[in-house]
Formats: structure tokens, sequence, C-alpha cells
């Protein structure tokens, strides 16, 4: 399976261009500039404002893209000057690369989009290119210039079957935006029974995505629901069915385990609980419905300890069929995970730098802390820093 191998970022927020790796410093940190390398587990520390929740931004600006709303998305961001390193009189270009390898292929994704009137971004070159092992020199094709919007999809239609591989290599990269639990939170409210296919990335749609499932798969229904007692223990199941008063519309009801006769709404699970059951429900779908990509930001957020503890055990059942990778700032969820899984994102005159690690360089610390607590104490980095 093709693998998400790094992401190159140079004027993309507060990745500035030109941030090259630095020669090794025999410590067992390597400072990779804005170049990011991806294993199964990708785990990204930092202080606030470093810049890790950019990289996870910049997979939302993916999906966007990969679907021809690359315009819908500069705008809901604040437009090109909000995006491109300190605006553009400081940055006019922003440049991206997505390298997918496995064994014997490597397939890349290249852009850089230009700030253009009115405060927007315009494609100076998007490109492809395709390369197999012992095949001499890699396939490039550029996809043009001046456009709006990715041609990716176009070229796709028109029969290019390396542009289909890798439109689908970047529909494949989902991020999971499950922060939002208010009273209007799409997640709490009805939604259409038939908006079933995929869960969502704000998990709107997570009352369908269980119906059809329950229908479906009710397997992968019954461990999703036993993970959710274990961390909730006086859940009992959901009470899904469409509404008497609209047939097309489903809430997410559920009762407790000792009382099910008393039928709750959505309304009336805790934030956390809320944030746990769509977390559960992300990494336990079937197989065929997991993302090639799993991109989550902050998933601590009101999770109990013990919560966490399955979460941990959640991401990494999956590894066979997604890579993940999370951006937070719980010491005790990264302690769960091995330093090489580790990259810190510090804030370094001016732009983020990523920071991989040798676990070698590091066995005593490990023998005595963990990976979080090593964070937690500096060693790794990772604290504000006062330049």
């Amino acid at each position: 399976m093709l693998k998400l191998e790094s992401l190159t970022l140079n004027g993309y927020r507060s990745f500035a261009s030109g941030t090259n790796p630095r020669p090794p410093s025999g410590n067992g940190i390597h400072d990779d500039g804005g170049r990011i390398e991806f294993g199964d587990v990708t785990v990204l520390l930092g202080a606030n404002g470093a810049g890790k929740s950019n990289v996870i931004s910049f997979f939302r600006m993916l999906a966007f893209l990969s679907t021809g709303a690359l315009q819908e998305y500069i705008g809901r961001c604040g437009y090109a000057e909000s995006i491109l390193h300190y605006g553009a009189s400081r940055t006019p270009v922003l440049e991206a690369r997505l390298e997918f390898t496995d064994s014997g292929v490597r397939d890349v994704y290249s852009m850089r989009l230009a700030g253009a009137s009115p405060d927007t971004l315009i494609f100076l070159d998007e490109s492809i290119e395709y390369a197999a092992t012992g095949h001499g020199n890699p396939l490039r094709k550029s996809l043009g210039s001046g456009h709006k919007e990715s041609r990716l999809e176009e070229c796709a239609n028109e029969g290019d079957n390396t542009c289909k591989f890798v439109l689908s290599l970047l529909r494949g990269c989902r991020p999971y935006h499950l922060h939002d639990t208010s009273d209007e939170a799409k997640i709490r409210k009805a939604g259409y029974i038939e908006d079933n296919r995929y869960l969502r990335s704000d998990a709107g749609n997570l009352a369908a995505f269980l119906y059809a499932l329950r229908d479906t798969r009710p397997d992968y229904y019954r461990r999703i629901i036993s993970t959710i007692q274990q961390a909730y223990p006086q859940f009992g199941d959901f009470r899904l069915e469409p509404s008497e008063r609209n047939f097309s519309y489903i809430l997410l009801n559920w009762f407790e385990r000792h009382h099910p006769d008393y039928l709750m709404g959505p309304h009336q699970l805790p934030d956390g609980a809320l944030r746990f059951i769509a977390l559960a429900t992300v990494f336990l779908q079937p197989p065929e419905k997991l993302p090639r990509v799993i991109v989550i930001d902050e998933p601590e957020l009101g999770l109990h300890p013990h919560a966490l503890s399955l979460l941990a055990g959640l991401i990494g059942s999956v590894t066979e069929h997604s890579q993940i990778i999370l951006a937070t700032q719980s010491v005790p969820l990264v302690s769960h995970f091995d330093l090489s899984w580790i990259r810190v994102v510090e804030h370094r005159e001016g732009a983020s730098h990523v920071l991989r690690f040798d676990r070698e360089a590091f066995a005593d610390w490990l023998e005595e802390y963990s990976t979080g607590e090593l964070w937690e104490k500096s060693v790794i980095g990772g604290g504000p820093r006062h330049e």
C-alpha cells in the first residue's frame, strides 16, 4: 500500500520559504526545516503557536483542493494574506510537495501558489510525478499554471491514470475536526438518514453513519458500542430510528445501561463522551471505509485519562489500513507512543521547524522516563522558546 512518506511546506502560514533541513547536530535530534516525515503514526508536539496546527490545517486545505473548492478554503481562512507566511509582501509564493511511496513506486504531488488580486491564490504550477524502481527518471507532468482550482480531477476525467491515482491519494487524506460539541453542533442535530457513505470530518452525520453500520456491518457496530461502554460505563446503546415526524431524518438518541426505558437525546451526552463516541467510530469503522490517512487535531479534549489510554489502543489497531497524524498537547497521550513517532514543531527566528529523533540517542532517558515525560521536561524541546 502506498503511504504518505513526507510533506514539505514553504511559505504556508508559520512555515517560511526556504526553511531547509540543517546538518545533523550529533545529539540525536534532526532539524528537518519545513519537511515532515511520516510513519504509521505521527504525533505532532509543540508549544502554542509553534505551528503544529498549521500542519493539520494544510490537510484541511488539501481536502478542499481535491474537491475543487480551494477558493472556498482561502475565503474561509481569511484570504491569501492569512495563508502566506507574513503576507504576500513577505512571501509571494507558497510551495508544497507530498510524496507517497511503497517498496517499488513513488508518486509526488507538487504545487506552487502565488498571491493574486483580489487577495486570493492561483497556481503558478501544479504537477505530478510517477517513478517505479529500476525504470530510470521519474515521469513528470505539469498540469499548467494560472488556474484557481486544481486540475487533477479534470485530467483524471480525461483519462490520465496517474492523475486519477494521485487524486485518489489526496482524497484519502481525511482531517477530522471533532472540537465542536456545542448545543448548535451538527453532531447534536437531526441529520439526513441517507448521508451515511462515510463519516464526515465534523462527525455531523454520526447518527446516520451508525444507523447504516448497525444494519450492514453489525459486528463493527457492536465493537464501537463495547468500546464506548469501556470509557463511559453507564452508556447502554443508541436508539437509532428515523424520526416519526420525518422519516428522512435521524437523531443520535441513546439510553443508559440501567435505564433502558428512559430515552435520552444527543443534547444529554456530555461533551467528552460525545467526542469519544466520534473518535471510536472513526477508528473502529470497517477497513474498507477507513481513510488512507487520518488527521486529527487535539483528540484529547475533554477525555478522561482512561479514555486516552483506550484512544491510544484504537490508534494502534488501525495502522495496518491507515496512517494516523495527530497534533496534541496531552502528556498522558504522548506517553503511549514511541519516540520515533514524535515530531516536535518549534518556532525559531519567526518560522516553524520540524524536529525528529533517533531513539537510540535517548535510550538512557527512556529507561527512566516515558516519551511524554521527556517532552514535559523539555529534553526533546517542544516548549516555549524565548529568543
